[in-house]
């Protein structure tokens, strides 16, 4: 019974999830960005390649709902319609090819697109167009997963105050991880085999996220961001030498064909 709360992983992976989760809510809510890339690059090595975007989207669900339902007051509700437009387009475009992409590319992809968020920056066209940014967007995070900078890049074009651009960012990735977990649910993902870690591991994000939202005011952020992209840049370098060697060796292995030595 115990082992439905690790989904199999052990409690000391459940562990260490838990406290990312915590620390990846807490940086979004402080910085406005960040966390999500944190937790998908962690989920990423330590999941089965299968499930790495479908329970990180769920929990990024739990996470922006919580984060949006506590600034809400703060909401642009006037900018989420071309968003939500964009985004079922985006859901509905990626849901139909995800199913074909292999393990060890899933890793690399997600490994640049990592790296690609923390040294660069969306083109201008998606800072200009909610819908754009939403079919966009949304189009990736069924490969990728961590859309959140370029969501954000957009968020930011609008010249919101530090509240709102926080709890804007949140409402808008709230409804995007809503629809990708809807879709991966019809595609036949087994959500149920990780029901209780990802119950832990979004009430681990509703903390860190009240504790961000305590704390916002004490942190340095030109230092945080350093000690962030020196992570993520880490951990995405990680990714992609291993999904590149898993993707070498299963090129190298022989297909068995029944033939002698």
């Amino acid at each position: 019974m115990m082992e439905m709360w690790h989904a199999g992983l052990g409690w000391p992976v459940a562990a260490t999830l838990l406290a990312v989760s915590f620390a990846s809510s807490f940086m979004t809510i402080a910085f406005g960005i960040g966390g999500g890339a944190v937790m998908l690059a962690v989920l990423a090595t330590l999941l089965p390649a299968a499930a790495i975007i479908p329970v990180h989207g769920l929990v990024q669900l739990g996470s922006n709902a919580g984060r949006a339902a506590i600034m809400t007051r703060y909401m642009r509700f006037d900018l989420l319609g071309p968003f939500a437009i964009g985004a079922v387009i985006g859901i509905v475009l990626g849901g139909s090819l995800v199913v074909q992409l292999e393990a060890g590319w899933i890793q690399i992809g997600v490994g640049v697109f990592i790296l690609w968020s923390v040294v660069s920056r969306p083109p201008a066209f998606l800072r200009r167009s909610g819908m754009v940014t939403g079919v966009f967007s949304s189009f990736l995070t069924m490969f990728f997963g961590g859309t959140g900078p370029f969501v954000a890049t957009y968020v930011r074009a609008q010249d919101l105050d530090r509240h709102a651009h926080v709890a804007t960012h949140a409402m808008f990735m709230t409804l995007q991880h809503l629809l990708k977990t809807v879709v991966f649910g019809i595609l036949g993902f087994a959500f149920s085999v990780w029901t209780g870690l990802i119950v832990l591991l979004i009430a681990a994000g509703v903390l860190g996220t009240l504790a961000g939202k305590v704390m916002l005011a004490r942190i340095n952020d030109r230092h945080f961001q350093t000690v962030l992209k020196i992570v993520l840049t880490v951990l995405a370098l990680r990714l992609i030498y291993a999904g590149a060697t898993d993707i070498y060796f299963a090129s190298a292995t022989p297909a068995p064909d029944g033939g002698g030595h």
